[in-house]
């Protein structure tokens, strides 16, 4: 039996929708993507990859805040 992670899918959807021309897309389309993109960060969110993505965009906004001062 074939199983599909769920994240996989939907980063594969997201990528997919993405590549289209901009000029192509309607307000409808746009929505819809935001949606899939949310509904992946909420899944990768609680996994070790999720937790990497995390600790290096904290980093990289404690960098700016610090370059800012």
């Amino acid at each position: 039996m074939v199983t599909i992670n769920v994240a996989v899918l939907l980063a594969v959807i997201v990528v997919w929708r993405l590549r289209r021309r901009t000029e192509a897309r309607s307000r409808f389309d746009e929505k819809l993507t935001v949606v899939i993109v949310l509904a992946l960060g909420v899944l990768i969110a609680p996994t070790p990859a999720g937790q990497g993505i995390l600790n290096i965009l904290g980093q990289l906004a404690s960098g700016v805040t610090r370059a800012s001062r």
